[in-house]
């Protein structure tokens, strides 16, 4: 049982970690200009295709990572199914929560700052936790086929 769940503490650490690190280093590598919409908080096109890949390899590592240590395919379920959950919860929260606030950016903001001003589309706050769960279940699968 401490295995189980330990695997998927883990496996959501890992798939935190990867997350943060990674959309630092693709804001940094893409500045505010590439990143944003002109003028705005609304992120990119390009920043909604590279958020996308990026939440998927996450999310494939943390399911591998799950499933390697659970040496069972129940507890990388369970991730996966936390990653939703939370993922929907998130963005039920996040959905309307920037509406009011000023929409115009000015200059080059920080990554913390663009962190909590970014605007993402309604679609994208949904879709992201279908992508990490999916993920997650992938990776707990690809993991399986090694052993």
């Amino acid at each position: 049982m401490g295995r189980a769940i330990g695997s998927v503490v883990v496996g959501y650490i890992v798939m935190a970690v990867i997350v943060f690190a990674a959309f630092t280093v693709a804001y940094l590598l893409m500045g505010a200009e590439r990143a944003y919409e002109p003028g705005t908080y609304d992120v990119s096109g390009l920043w909604i295709v590279v958020s996308i890949a990026l939440s998927f390899c996450a999310a494939l590592i943390g399911g591998r990572t799950a499933a390697a240590i659970a040496r069972s395919a129940t507890p990388p379920r369970v991730l996966a199914a936390i990653v939703l959950v939370l993922g929907i919860v998130m963005a039920y929260t996040d959905s309307g929560s920037k509406a009011t606030e000023p929409n115009v950016r000015a200059g080059s903001p920080s990554f913390m700052d663009a962190a909590q001003t970014s605007r993402q589309p309604t679609w994208l706050l949904y879709f992201t936790p279908l992508i990490g769960a999916a993920g997650v279940l992938l990776g707990a699968a690809a993991a399986r086929r090694k052993e």
